[in-house]
């Protein structure tokens, strides 16, 4: 059906090994076929996972006699057989996915084991400490994993074992064999209790229920949760990896660790990871102890001797060869999975590592430094999305802040870099519940497990007070783009009394409780009390030279949203070729702005009216040379006025007092004009291009104050490419009536200058009809520009300020009734197509119409890749998110050049 075993009868076709073997077994058989040292094991393919759940948890014909079989050559292979009571085979069963999804799925160590074959084990290594160590660990693991009692009660039971020793902080690798013979007799009790069945004593039997508890673990909350969050789609369910156990926990010198051939959390080249002695490896991702380091350069100054390169040296290089040979053939940053047992060092895993922005910039162009990667793979490697990580702000530097009298409460390990402040919360839910209602919080825990990933997504950063570089926090934390600082053993984390307690370098404490305000430094692994300003992000030299590639290859203009000149000067640093939507409504926010609008739009009648838009004239055309200047040689968009009246009309008597005052009436009389411009629904109501057609005073004000400005630019040296837009278009008519009144005012202006400007006019695409008639529309305009939040608004039939309420319930519906946000991400299904038609009859009219997006998925990749597709010429999007367009713009042209037929 579908067993590989390693290096054995692993032919599988032409299927795509990761999709086939998932990402582990897949690793495993590149790492055997290199001649690395694997244990030996096989492959439950992820096909059978898939039939195993459209038969409702029957395994198929055939497996049982392929597993069987494959038990058999691996016993062979290592002088042991499964289930002996003399000298058992002991098996791990883990999953494997396709995808990358630390923690999310289950694993069971130490299968095989009985309370005869525990015996055996104890003989046949010398060590009954070692054996009955093994076997509370997988009465632990299985009792939780397989029957469903909770993982609490064996710890307790452990715990009570160590108390009774009258030491309660033992580590687990001091408990003497005979208290862990009774913790193993305690857990068969809580299992008989809790499961209403007993551990099973066949070997066989728990082998298959293993296996099944694997597969059905594709589907637990956990997973399906962290799928949604990282965007996995498509896949069919995970492997299972049935292999050999080597132990690391058979004394001084065994172990396990973690390493990343590169530092993940800034991208330097040196080996990066963590061990623990005489431990397996759940114990280092668990993040229940705190590792030592790999490397005697990553200790603390005088412990050099305790990392495994100086406890272990031999072991040591045989893990740094085994490292270099997998970097090279995979041609990215790998992340090792390692056990020694009795000195010889064994690799259970290699993926490609999770990393934090920082280093995915840093690796990237280093590799084509080293020659490893093609500049083009390059570009392709790094997660557009991530760049949002990488500008995040961060804190002023700790000596800068110490002398300001800023000290931490604590120090840990700084597991993902950034700023994040926020209010401590000790349990996900409540994270995930006070994000939701818009509370920034940070989730602190003596150590997270794949349970917490809601409240870790939710959290602004996360805080342990165990666990290292390569814990379960650290690893999701970089993967979610989040601050950590982990390993904070300055902390006591106490979830029954609800406090938090730091001691201070200074030997002080300092008590915390949920609710108070923390300030986490994930660069230097810092935390402070109460809410410390934060900095901008200092750039990564390689940043410039990735994007550098990048706008190389891309062929998508990449544009900005911008209103004031100083969002402009940002956005040109973040190497914006234009603006592509200035909203000039958001001009007249400011206070001093705001009261002389709404005089204009509460004034008794056009002369009244005329006045107020003289008042606002000279703003906007200061406003538009400001625009001009700051983005000369560019082309700037700019939308004419597009309120709703709601955002502008007094609300409070202190305003409309203001406002009567200005006009010279009473309160009375502004409230009873107010009330006359009330409207049901403002979106589809007196705004844009009707504004235009109503009062065309208001509009010609405007044309006339950016014509002027681009006039008086031009007078100064300044290259100048003005863009009128006009909003919620949806008949060719509307549109050349405006474009009547742009053509005379410009005729006046420019008699005056002594001069004609070029300018574009256009439209914004918002409305359904818009596109439908796109052709007759084109006739009028020089441009398009889709507003995709507002044409996702009108197709969709959904307000945008109102889809929160129920959306999620269509995202988390059994059926998956909508798969993104479409407010987040483009519905190329609906409104793309929509796009797509506008765009095809525009261009029939008028070939060379100029087409963009400026809505917020110009700053989306995979709403940019669209883009792409469909032809258009630019997208838009806030300045922050440049660089992510830029990105994902020269990957979409990329991925296009590589699907293209050769000879296109």
């Amino acid at each position: 059906m579908g067993v590989y075993v390693f290096g054995f009868s692993d032919d599988i076709g032409k299927r795509s090994a990761r999709e086939f073997l998932g990402g582990k077994g897949a690793g495993l058989r590149e790492m055997v076929g290199l001649g690395i040292p694997v244990p030996p094991g096989f492959t439950i393919s992820t096909e059978t996972c898939k039939a195993w759940n459209d038969a409702k948890g029957q395994f198929p014909k055939g497996l049982t006699d392929e597993v069987k079989a494959a038990m058999a050559a691996m016993g062979q292979n290592v002088g042991r057989t499964f289930g002996d009571a003399k000298d058992p085979l002991l098996v791990s069963v883990r999953s494997g996915a396709a995808a990358s999804m630390p923690g999310m799925m289950d694993t069971i160590l130490n299968l095989g084991l009985n309370d005869l074959t525990v015996e055996g084990l104890a003989k046949s290594s010398g060590n009954r400490r070692f054996a009955f160590d093994a076997y509370r660990r997988l009465l632990q693991m299985f009792g939780d994993v397989v029957m469903g009692v909770e993982r609490e009660l064996f710890e307790k039971a452990l715990a009570d074992e160590k108390r009774g020793l009258g030491n309660t902080g033992m580590p687990d690798s001091e408990v003497p064999a005979e208290a862990l013979e009774r913790v193993c007799v305690k857990s068969k009790q809580i299992i008989q209790e809790h499961a209403g069945r007993a551990f099973p004593d066949d070997v066989y039997e728990q082998l298959w229920q293993a296996i099944a508890a694997v597969f059905r673990s594709w589907d637990n909350p956990r997973a399906v949760r962290y799928r949604k969050m990282q965007d996995i789609r498509g896949l069919i369910g995970t492997a299972v990896n049935v292999q050999a156990m080597v132990f690391g926990n058979l004394g001084d010198d065994s172990g396990s660790g973690v390493a990343f051939t590169r530092n993940p959390a800034n991208g330097e080249r040196v080996l990066y990871g963590e061990y623990l002695a005489n431990a397996q490896g759940e114990d280092v991702v668990a993040g229940i102890r705190t590792p030592r380091a790999l490397t005697k350069r990553g200790s603390p100054v005088g412990r050099e001797g305790d990392s495994f390169e100086g406890s272990m040296p031999d072991a040591f290089a045989s893990l740094v060869d085994a490292a270099n040979r997998l970097e090279s053939h995979f041609a990215d940053m790998q992340d090792i999975e390692f056990t020694v047992e009795r000195g010889r060092t064994y690799l259970l895993q290699t993926r490609t590592g999770k990393r934090t922005a920082h280093a995915a910039v840093r690796i990237a162009v280093d590799m084509v430094a080293e020659g490893a990667i093609t500049k083009e793979q390059a570009v392709l490697r790094v997660d557009a999305l991530a760049l949002d990580q990488l500008l995040h702000a961060r804190l002023p530097e700790p000596a800068t802040l110490k002398k300001r009298g800023v000290e931490p409460i604590a120090a840990g390990i700084p597991a993902s870099p950034g700023a994040a402040i926020g209010a401590i919360v000790l349990h996900a839910d409540d994270a995930e519940r006070l994000a939701a209602e818009g509370k920034e919080v940070i989730l602190v825990r003596r150590e997270t497990s794949p349970e917490d990933i809601h409240g870790m997504k939710a959290a602004e950063g996360i805080v342990t007070a165990t666990g290292g570089m390569t814990s379960h926090a650290a690893v999701v934390a970089r993967g979610l783009g989040k601050c950590c600082v982990a390993g904070c053993s300055a902390l006591t984390v106490d979830y029954e009394t609800n406090t938090v307690i730091a001691r201070t370098a200074a030997g002080k404490s300092v008590t915390l409780h949920p609710g108070d305000t923390i300030s986490l430094d994930g660069t230097h692994g810092l935390i402070y009390a109460g809410e410390l300003e934060v900095e901008a992000a200092a750039k990564v030299p390689e940043f410039d030279t990735l994007m550098e590639w990048a706008d190389a290859h891309r062929t998508l203009g990449v544009r900005t949203n911008a209103d004031t000149a100083r969002q402009a000067r940002t956005a040109r640093s973040f190497g914006a070729e234009g603006i592509g939507l200035c909203r000039t409504e958001h001009m007249f926010f400011a206070e001093e702005r705001v009261e002389a609008v709404r005089c204009m739009a509460l004034a008794e009648d056009d002369a009244d009216r005329a006045t107020w838009l003289a008042k606002i004239a000279p703003m906007q055309r200061s406003d538009f040379e400001e625009l001009f200047e700051a983005m000369d040689g560019l082309p700037v968009t700019i939308r004419l006025l597009d309120w709703p009246l709601h955002e502008f009309l007094p609300t409070g008597e202190r305003e409309f007092e203001a406002v009567a005052r200005a006009l010279g009436t009473d309160v009375a009389t502004v409230k009873r004009r107010a009330e006359a411009l009330h409207e049901v629904n403002p979106m589809l109501g007196h705004r844009g291009v009707r504004l235009g057609i109503t009062q065309p005073a208001v509009y010609r004000m405007q044309i006339r104050a950016i014509l002027e400005a681009a006039a008086a630019c031009a007078g100064k040296g300044v290259r100048v490419f003005p863009e009128i837009m006009i909003p919620v278009v949806s008949l060719a008519e509307e549109l050349s009536v405006l474009r009547d009144e742009a053509t005379a005012v410009a005729d006046e202006v420019f008699g005056a200058a002594g001069k004609r400007i070029d300018y574009r006019f256009g439209t914004m695409i918002e409305l359904p009809r818009a596109c439908l008639v796109a052709d007759d529309i084109a006739k009028h305009a020089e441009f398009f520009s889709f507003g995709t939040n507002d044409l996702t608004q009108t197709t969709f039939g959904i307000s945008r300020d109102d889809a929160a309420k129920f959306l999620s319930a269509y995202a988390d519906h059994p059926r998956a009734l909508l798969e993104h946000d479409p407010f987040a991400r483009l519905d190329t299904r609906g409104v793309g197509e929509l796009v797509r038609i506008a765009s095809t009859r525009g261009r029939a009219t008028r070939a060379d119409l100029k087409l963009g997006i400026c809505g917020e998925h110009g700053g989306d990749p995979s709403s940019i890749a669209f883009a792409a597709e469909v032809g258009l010429d630019y997208v838009s999007c806030s300045p922050p998110r440049l660089p992510i367009a830029r990105l994902a713009a020269a990957q979409a042209s990329l991925r296009a050049k590589a699907q293209a037929p050769r000879g296109s």
